[in-house]
């Protein structure tokens, strides 16, 4: 078996996601880390037994002995670095949105796919394995035809103080986490199902001081078919994150419940360590979610592109369905701007 020499570049709070996930993971090896914080690349190389960390880019990039590239940088980020590497006709993966607005990532697209080099969009949700068993489900008519999916991803506001930039991200609540929820439509619907309009409300209800972008949305995709996607975003929901999705058929219904319905519940008076990403608190009423990085669906991304890198296959999600995601949401945008419904075109 071929092992596959990654390149982690950044080293935050999905660096380590990913990391947890790669971890199960067999063939491969974390040969480097990037950031552009010298402290923070060390720390987290010393963390996972990474055998070199470095500060700069173009050295990185610029080594013959690194089979895939994981950009698991800030939005701002994206661009760039991606063009650098498909400059370089290297193998890369994107973490989720793949930029910050349509135009960004019809860049990215276009130029990794005329690199001939893989491009993988890293959206852990169509990775989960309770959503891909929901979707083996209605792949086997166990629903009949999909009319209406509803998810839902919510926590209590983003972890890092550049996610309140919407400069530096492209927007709020809407493009943090209806990208996630945008996947899972698609998914359940398949993705033949052009997603044809949508009709979008956000509003800043409680951060008015913190970021000029809503922390709170609602985004109603229509399909082609006539189904519909309904999607409910919020930075502003205690309890940490809240990660759900429906799928009805007109023959049944799917109910899935990563992080509200975990197999544990907890009482302590105490702290209770950590409990799950975007908790609040870690004492009274808890419910711990073992193996987050299966849950959410990390381990199988990562697993599914390091053995795309080594077969040559093309991943199941590439940057043209991240491109497709950042039409949507640049269209949910314009309809919160202009209060109707807007057409998508990708």
């Amino acid at each position: 078996m071929k092992t596959v020499r990654i390149a982690l570049l950044g080293s935050g709070f999905v660096a380590d996601f990913y990391l947890q996930g790669l971890a199960n993971v067999n063939g491969h090896e974390v040969a480097v880390n990037y950031s552009r914080d010298a402290k923070r690349a060390a720390a987290l190389a010393e963390k996972w037994a990474i055998p070199e960390s470095d500060t700069d880019l173009d050295r990185v990039i610029a080594r013959d002995d690194i089979d895939l590239f994981i950009i698991a940088l800030p939005n701002e980020s994206h661009l760039p670095v991606s063009l650098a590497l498909s400059k370089a006709r290297r193998n890369q993966v994107c973490t989720k949105p793949l930029a910050r607005n349509r135009g960004e990532a019809k860049q990215m697209f276009d130029a990794a796919a005329a690199s001939g080099a893989l491009h993988g969009y890293a959206e852990t949700e169509v990775f989960a394995p309770c959503v891909v068993k929901a979707k083996e489900v209605v792949d086997n008519g166990g629903v009949g035809r999909v009319l209406w999916v509803r998810s839902r991803e919510s926590h209590s506001g983003p972890h890092s103080p550049h996610f309140w930039d919407v400069e530096k991200t492209g927007g709020g609540a809407m493009n943090d986490l209806g990208c996630h929820c945008i996947a899972a439509a698609r998914y359940f619907f398949g993705k033949h199902d052009r997603i044809t309009e949508v009709m979008a409300w956000g509003a800043n209800l409680v951060n008015q001081g913190k970021t000029a972008g809503e922390d709170n949305a609602l985004l109603v995709l229509k399909f082609a078919s006539g189904g519909i996607g309904h999607c409910e975003l919020s930075w502003t929901t205690k309890g940490g994150l809240d990660l759900r999705n429906e799928i009805h058929g007109a023959d049944g219904s799917i109910f899935t419940d990563v992080t509200r319905g975990t197999p544990i519940v907890n009482f302590s008076t105490k702290s209770a360590g950590y409990v799950v990403e975007k908790a609040d608190i870690d004492f009274g009423w808890t419910r711990p979610l073992p193996e987050e990085a299966f849950a959410y669906g990390y381990q199988a991304e990562m697993k599914h592109f390091v053995d795309c890198v080594r077969s040559g296959a093309a991943p199941r999600e590439t940057y043209e369905d991240g491109y497709i995601v950042n039409s949507i949401l640049d269209a949910g945008y314009e309809s919160i701007r202009t209060s109707r419904w807007v057409s998508v075109n990708y």
